[in-house]
């Protein structure tokens, strides 16, 4: 099995790649910051947020966390005009307080939330903003069938060393362990309706990311044997269109916070 820190796939996590950037530029719109000097993009991967995160300040220091190897490869070629740095994002500390911590779908790899969210506040200078978007698809078919698969006899013995995914809070339990920090604290949630197109989009929009731990915890007969299962259920999930494209209905959390 690969270490945790460096199962993710950049070319496959980009098969999609315009989809999974509306919701970050959703989320950066949101944050009014004119002139930050210390901005970190928590979770960067293939340095895509950041390279909009150094246009949209072109004076900062942008500073892109990932803990895995492919990613930070892809990034570091991609977007030379900002820094790169590998660390593990549940122990990563800031080495001064910062301007803005933006963070676009990573979070909900994290444990601890009610730890965790406070620690990373505590990284900002006065007035600094906390920028979050997490997925919100714990009762999606697309990730009860994951959890599904993975407890069958056909695949369980496999999976004792994965990691249980932490997952994330509730809107309201995130408003009442942020808001005694936080001059304005905004939090919502937004569907998204992406039209994905190709045979098993679905499956192959989880295979750059929430299936990932449950491949890589496979010998190659019984992943591929998960992945037809996973992309059979798929199918019927969310079926394709006479025209040959697929809805996939995907919810998000956001938290901006102003401290």
């Amino acid at each position: 099995m690969k270490n945790a820190n460096d199962i993710w796939d950049a070319k496959q996590y980009m098969l999609f790649g315009n989809e999974r950037l509306r919701p970050a530029l959703d989320l950066l719109a949101y944050v009014p910051e004119q002139e930050p000097r210390q901005v970190v993009d928590l979770g960067c991967g293939t340095g895509n947020v950041s390279a909009l995160l150094k246009a949209r300040w072109p004076g900062a220091d942008v500073l892109g966390i990932d803990s895995s190897a492919n990613m930070l490869e892809a990034a570091t070629a991609a977007v030379p005009e900002c820094r790169f740095q590998r660390a593990d994002l549940g122990q990563w500390q800031a080495d001064g307080l910062l301007d803005v911590i933006y963070s676009n779908a990573t979070l909900q790899w994290l444990p601890d939330h009610p730890t965790l969210m406070p620690r990373l506040l505590s990284f900002l200078r006065p007035g600094g903003w906390l920028a979050v978007q997490v997925p919100a698809m714990q009762d999606a078919p697309l990730r009860q069938v994951q959890a599904e698969l993975a407890g069958s006899p056909a695949f369980a013995p496999y999976m004792s060393k994965l990691q249980p995914q932490p997952g994330i809070l509730s809107a309201e339990r995130y408003y009442d362990l942020l808001r005694p920090y936080c001059t304005t604290l905004d939090i919502w949630e937004t569907t998204y309706l992406h039209t994905l197109s190709g045979a098993d989009a679905v499956a192959n929009w989880a295979a750059g990311t929430s299936l990932r731990p449950y491949l890589d915890a496979l010998p190659e007969p019984q992943r591929e044997a998960f992945r037809s299962a996973y992309a059979a259920a798929m199918r019927s999930a969310y079926p394709q269109r006479d025209n040959g494209v697929t809805l996939l209905p995907f919810k998000r959390l956001f938290i901006v916070a102003n401290v």
